[in-house]
């Protein structure tokens, strides 16, 4: 029986191929799982408090568009935290889970043809591997443009071929950066805008890491189109309970953009998608209208961001963070760094090249290894010992 041709060149996901990479081996010390993005801080405890309070709701079907009361909350949140005021009734859409939205809205947004050709859809490279699924799933092209140090740690998309740009339907771009935790600055999503009005393609802006910051909250994209005055429909910006609550499990986050691209979404996700049960919707809606607990969380985080510039600072390779909990880092060879960690100390990171892909220039995660601070301190702590010990005196230029 044949399989759909347009998936065969996907490769493993990033944590079946770590498996593969490294559980034929006995670790070298009690293992420190150091690979995936799961926090394990303290969720807030009203969370357990709400759930049992609408623990009744379970027996019922939640609607596709979100409660107004978690719209409410997420349009309150936006609010204060970016500066802008959009409709909750047209401009947001709660999600189950912001990869939900991330791989469904391309389905929903991207045309079949641009231009009488196949449309591209423009990706970080390295990148959050949904958006390379969403794109093939849409029948696009994926163009991986690479986000190097030469380019800060974010892709040049103005640098790409007038064709490729004037092909283009869409764009990802995640800032705060997985893996690097680079950050788009105002001017940078200025010109992105401006050059997705030129070339007439949307933004998708995965935001989820924006509430981990270490000097000072990233903007975001929301913020550019207010201040260009620019077509709201051009983009779409995903937020997440995942990271900025401590949430992964309750999967629960939302986009916010342009009214019509909200409806399209809105409308293939009440065919295939899957509403979070009403008690999630109403934590969720607590959560994003509470920020004492976020700025506890974040302080964890400034505390191991500390950690890792002490641990690591004179490690060959090692850059700290402007944000996000990953630290990305040059050793040369990323598969073989993680193998060493492993068999030597126990310690579990992904190679970089399991989140990018190869390019004529070259493949920007194969020398990285991306290293998560989501442990409580101790166990980051050594982790990052672990790290410096096993890998000093190695690393690439």
């Amino acid at each position: 029986m044949q399989h759909p041709a347009r998936f065969q060149h996907l490769p493993d996901y990033a944590f079946p191929r770590l498996r593969a990479l490294l559980d034929g081996h006995a670790p070298g010390g009690a293992p420190i799982p150091m690979a995936i993005g799961e926090p394990t801080h303290p969720w807030p405890a009203f969370v357990a408090e709400t759930l049992a309070a609408n623990a009744h709701l379970y027996g019922k079907y939640p609607p596709n568009e979100g409660t107004e009361e978690l719209r409410a909350a997420c349009a309150g949140w936006l609010a204060r935290r970016f500066g802008v005021s959009l409709d909750p009734e047209r401009a947001i859409l709660p999600l189950n889970g912001t990869r939900e939205g991330l791989f469904m809205a391309c389905l929903a947004l991207c045309p079949e043809q641009k231009g009488g050709q196949r449309p591209a859809v423009l990706l970080p490279n390295p990148f959050y591997q949904a958006y390379a699924a969403a794109a093939l799933a849409a029948g696009a092209e994926p163009v991986y443009v690479n986000a190097t140090p030469e380019t800060g740690h974010l892709p040049d998309f103005a640098a790409l071929p007038r064709e490729t740009l004037d092909r283009a339907a869409v764009v990802y771009l995640c800032s705060p950066a997985n893996p690097q935790g680079a950050v788009a600055s105002r001017r940078y999503w200025a010109g992105l805008l401006a050059l997705a009005e030129k070339h007439d393609f949307r933004i998708f802006a995965d935001e989820c890491y924006s509430e981990i910051w270490r000097s000072a909250p990233p903007p975001g994209a929301l913020e550019a189109v207010r201040d260009a005055g620019a077509d709201p429909e051009r983009v779409l910006a995903f937020h997440s309970l995942s990271k900025r609550s401590s949430l992964a499990g309750l999967r629960s986050g939302f986009c916010a953009g342009g009214p019509k691209a909200v409806a399209a979404l809105l409308r293939l996700r009440s065919y295939g998608g899957a509403p979070n049960p009403l008690p999630a919707q109403a934590a969720a809606a607590a959560c994003w209208r509470d920020e004492a607990h976020v700025v506890v969380n974040r302080k964890l985080y400034a505390d191991k961001y500390a950690l890792a510039d002490a641990i690591l600072g004179n490690l060959p390779g090692y850059a700290a963070p402007e944000a996000g909990f990953f630290l990305w880092l040059r050793v040369g060879d990323g598969e073989a760094a993680a193998l060493r960690l492993w068999r030597e100390a126990g310690v579990r990171a992904l190679p970089g090249a399991y989140l990018s892909r190869p390019t004529p220039q070259g493949d920007p995660g194969a020398a990285y290894l991306r290293v998560a601070l989501a442990a409580p301190a101790d166990q980051a702590r050594r982790g990052l010992e672990a790290i410096a010990r096993v890998l000093s005196g190695e690393g690439g230029a």
